[in-house]
């Protein structure tokens, strides 16, 4: 496919609607990068990290960072795309729990979405408000997916959520959530779920203290988050910078109150070594081979 039928494929919600799409379209993004690239821009202060910069046919724009260690190329993406179905659909199976297996899931992820990302890309300067918003869409609903057909039954969108005075309901507020884990009928934990935590961590943490006070319950709250990289930087000296506050992860979780799990496919490398941070942020592996499970028990 040319560039300019990739991205009016990607710019349609309706082309990503299963599992399946989603494991598609990345085939056919990752075949024409192969060889319609106009370059592949190292990162100059973490090199793993690549921007793509296409051609005429996309104005010379320059994507996303995209981590070549989590990145697959087209022939990996081909050949591991079933195993992925069939894993998400064997979760609970012991045998399938394998730190090869943990690290399909992290890669295919990111690989898909950043695939995705990375076309969007393509898109005219004017049109990246849109470009932005289609992502993060994209990305909230694949998770979704991977969740139900994990097994699990998890919804989109309000709640209602009853507040009462002197034991009695006075009223009802409601809530928007990106996921909610139901069952019975019941919410049994809810789900933030973002490319990145720029802008958006502050609300998390507060999200969860407001609805557990309002409730008088202790729901627990937990965060997915793709990746917590920019582009930064001239032309000719790209670089990245990191999106995530420490400090105000640390200082919410200290003196707020703690998520009750925090995911992420690319995981930066203080988060897996400061204190505070490491205690309480994971590869997104994690939730579904373990924690999203504990979550409804």
């Amino acid at each position: 496919m040319k560039l300019d039928e990739l991205v009016n494929h990607v710019i349609y919600k309706d082309n990503f609607l299963s599992i399946e799409n989603y494991l598609e379209f990345p085939k056919l993004y990752l075949e024409f990068i192969k060889n319609n690239l106009q370059a592949v821009i190292v990162s100059r202060n973490e090199n793993y990290y690549q921007f793509f910069q296409y051609k005429g046919d996309g104005t010379y724009n320059v994507t996303r960072p995209i981590n070549s260690r989590l990145f697959y190329s087209f022939e990996e993406f081909e050949s591991l795309s079933g195993d992925f179905k069939y894993l998400i659909e064997n979760i609970r199976d012991n045998e399938v729990d394998t730190t090869e297996n943990r690290m399909l899931v992290n890669r295919l992820i990111y690989s898909a979405q950043q695939s995705i990302g990375a076309c969007l890309d393509a898109l005219p300067a004017n049109k990246s408000n849109t470009a932005r918003k289609l992502n993060g869409d994209y990305f909230e609903r694949f998770i979704r997916l991977i969740i139900e057909r994990c097994g699990l039954e998890v919804t989109e969108g309000t709640i209602r959520v009853p507040v009462e005075i002197d034991g009695k309901e006075a009223f009802k507020m409601n809530y928007q959530h990106d996921l909610n884990l139901i069952k019975n009928n019941e919410v049994m934990a809810i789900g933030s779920v973002k490319t990145s935590s720029k802008d958006r961590l502050d609300k998390v943490f507060v999200d969860k203290f407001l609805y557990n006070r309002l409730t008088e319950k202790d729901t627990p709250h937990f965060a997915i988050f793709l990746n917590d990289v920019q582009r930064k930087g001239q032309e000719g000296k790209y670089g990245i910078s990191a999106t995530f506050l420490p400090g105000h992860f640390k200082g919410y979780t200290v003196k707020l109150n703690p998520l009750d799990g925090v995911y992420y496919c690319d995981i930066r490398p203080n988060m897996a070594s400061e204190p505070i941070l490491k205690d309480h942020i994971k590869t997104f592996d994690h939730f579904v081979f373990s924690d999203m499970w504990s979550f409804v028990d």
